[in-house]
């Protein structure tokens, strides 16, 4: 049965999706954006602390779900810039250490509010 997770910790959805969905054994999040929980955009910032902003509100939300970033399983990272893909890369590998999960990472034409990175995951809670 599907589960929905909210968390005060990290943007509140603005359109008609979840945070994040569970069956009970896997996380689905929403894409997360460098949004800090009380609306503060980082768009203009390097691309390096977008990520780490993305990266804490994937946190907050895995943690409402009971899962961790240790329990991620797959990654998609959407930038609007593939040039920034080695700046991104460095805060990601210290967000996820010697075992990081699964990940794709793609260049789109455009993400929401203008954003240089949105991250979504999908993570084991059994």
């Amino acid at each position: 049965m599907k589960r929905i997770i909210e968390t005060d910790d990290a943007p509140a959805a603005v359109g008609a999706y979840s945070q994040a969905t569970s069956d009970g054994s896997l996380v689905f999040t929403a894409g997360q954006i460098p949004l800090t929980a009380d609306g503060e955009l980082l768009d203009d910032e390097p691309i390096e602390h977008q990520t780490e902003q993305a990266l804490y509100n994937l946190d907050a939300v895995l943690d409402e779900a009971g899962a961790t970033s240790a329990d991620i399983l797959k990654v998609t990272v959407f930038l609007d810039d593939i040039d920034d893909f080695e700046a991104m890369n460095e805060a990601y590998a210290n967000y996820f250490g010697d075992e990081p999960p699964a990940r794709s990472a793609v260049e789109v034409a455009a993400l929401p509010k203008g954003v240089g990175v949105e991250i979504e995951a999908v993570a084991s809670i059994e």
